[in-house]
């Protein structure tokens, strides 16, 4: 819990910097999407295996690992521009 929980705190600054800065400097896209993966499988396991309100968390984190993938291809569009 505690890790998710310090991994949850770490996502807001990521996306609010990413946001701000609108550029992906020292961003990596695929990173996001292997940082997701875990994600799912975190969750996958919670469902079939070990059901708990710890799932609460990987989906709080997986929607904030979602958001700065999203602002990252933005971020990508306006680079072009």
């Amino acid at each position: 819990i505690i890790m998710m929980i310090c991994f949850g705190a770490a996502w807001p600054v990521s996306i609010m910097k990413s946001w701000r800065s609108r550029t992906n400097n020292g961003k990596s896209v695929i990173f996001l999407f292997i940082i997701q993966t875990g994600y799912i499988a975190g969750m996958l396991h919670k469902i079939y295996f070990l059901y708990d309100c710890v799932i609460i968390l990987y989906i709080i984190n997986f929607a904030m690992v979602s958001i700065d993938i999203l602002i990252y291809y933005r971020n990508s569009r306006l680079s072009r521009l």
